[in-house]
């Protein structure tokens, strides 16, 4: 199993932080990692399927990965 990357980590840490609002996460993304909101919840979702993020966090992924499946089950 590979290590994840510190960008990789970088964007769970910035998605296990509390936020008030989407505007204040969304700057956060483009000033910390400098990527896009697009871009971002892009590797967020790629993350969430990969073993070695569930070891990272697993308590955040699976909170995610439920998220998202509830949300894919809505549509």
């Amino acid at each position: 199993m590979s290590e994840l990357t510190e960008r990789e980590r970088a964007v769970l840490a910035l998605e296990a932080a509390g936020w008030r609002t989407q505007g204040a996460k969304e700057q956060a993304v483009r000033e910390r990692l400098g990527i896009s909101a697009t871009r971002y919840y892009q590797l967020l979702n790629g993350l969430l399927d990969r073993p070695e993020a569930l070891a990272h966090d697993p308590v955040l992924v699976n909170r995610l990965r439920r998220i998202r499946d509830a949300r894919r089950a809505e549509r």
